[in-house]
């Protein structure tokens, strides 16, 4: 995207404003990227995950359409929006079928939102997957308040255009074979919150393929899978969902002790976590610079770590949207060698984000939702 396209608008440029004041100072003339000695393996899945945009080579608060990273869980279906249609069915007094061009003349609404994959950060080839955008489209609450949600209903399932094959009870005799379209739920309350949209555009231009064109699901403040992807249907229940992505897998397996036996609790990956990460060193003048974001809920500070030295406060830039990261600088003069760099972000209620050995993230025996405290290496020549 270029430059001019992202000053389209007043709140675009805004953006633009804090992006070249908190975070893009690396990109600015006589700065020198200082490159991590900790660089990840290449990413094994690599047919199912595009755009993993080093955290270095970051230099706007805006994530840019071409650096958003996308991930397929099936098939990359390609749609004609002439030939798409949008059916809101179920436990409704009014049914409703979208085309595309019914859907953009509906009221339009804005909202700058990070999106994170549940499993960034839980392996080591997976540092990336995470990006900050502005989304437009239409209000969700206002659509289904229009098709009328009827007593008794309890939930409000998203499904997408893309498909796979899926097996249940794998190598026994009751072995069975289908197909089936990525599904996500979530409960009437959390549908009807006035942020969540159905969006069809991106920081001003149509959403990609690979995000979701024509139209996806947004929900701010929630982890990537939740957003559903190249939305066809939205079916409101009166039963529990539980498809693959809700009660198969994007799934957390934690140990717990309870009157001193270990069990395994599951729970379903939802709203994104408390978490930070340092992004990159710059030096300019002699001077060095830690550039990083924060991110999943209101941030009252950062801290940074530096070796075994005591917590410091990061300068933390201005919130200018409830659901984006923000972002953090601090200033470096470290002695040549060999260093770590790790982060923690506090909420305004108090929370800090855990450690690594702290046995909220040491008890998973999953690798999602990992918002341990992230340490980076570095070499000072």
């Amino acid at each position: 995207m270029q430059r001019r396209d992202l000053l389209k608008t007043g709140t675009l440029a805004a953006i633009s404003t804090l992006s070249e004041r908190a975070f893009a100072q690396s990109a600015t003339k006589g700065a020198k990227l200082i490159p991590w000695s900790d660089q990840p393996p290449p990413v094994p899945a690599a047919s199912a995950i595009k755009a993993l945009v080093p955290w270095e080579s970051l230099d706007s608060w805006i994530t840019p359409n071409g650096s958003f990273f996308s991930i397929a869980h099936y098939d990359l279906p390609i749609i004609d929006e002439r030939a798409w249609r949008l059916e809101v069915a179920g436990m409704v007094a009014k049914p409703i079928t979208l085309t595309f061009e019914h859907l953009k003349a509906l009221p339009r609404q804005d909202v700058i939102s990070t999106i994170e994959c549940s499993g960034n950060n839980g392996s080591p080839a997976l540092i990336s997957a995470i990006g900050n955008a502005q989304w437009t489209g239409t209000s969700l609450a206002g659509l289904l308040r229009s098709a009328e949600i009827t007593r008794g209903a309890v939930e409000v399932v998203f499904y997408g255009a893309d498909q796979g094959e899926e097996v249940v009870r794998k190598s026994t005799p009751r072995e069975f074979k289908y197909i089936s379209n990525f599904a996500r739920s979530m409960s009437i309350a959390e549908a009807m919150n006035p942020a969540n949209m159905l969006c069809y555009e991106m920081n001003g231009s149509p959403l990609p393929p690979a995000n979701g064109f024509p139209v996806r699901l947004i929900v701010p403040g929630w982890y990537g899978v939740a957003n559903v992807k190249w939305l066809t249907r939205i079916e409101v229940r009166d039963t529990r969902f539980e498809g693959r992505f809700m009660g198969r897998d994007y799934v957390t397996i934690r140990e717990e002790k309870h009157d001193g036996k270990a069990i395994m609790v599951e729970t379903l990956v939802g709203h994104m976590l408390l978490k930070s990460a340092p992004a990159r060193v710059v030096a300019r003048d002699g001077r060095y610079q830690i550039d990083g974001m924060a991110w999943g809920g209101p941030i009252a500070a950062v801290e940074v770590k530096i070796d075994d030295n005591a917590w410091t406060k990061a300068n933390l830039a201005d919130s200018k949207s409830e659901f984006a990261w923000r972002p953090w600088t601090l200033d470096w003069s470290p002695t040549p060698g060999d260093h770590t760099i790790s982060s923690r972000a506090i909420d305004t209620t108090g929370n800090v984000q855990p450690a690594m050995d702290d046995p909220v993230i040491a008890n998973k025996k999953t690798y999602w939702e990992s918002n341990g405290q992230i340490t980076r290496h570095i070499h000072i020549a």
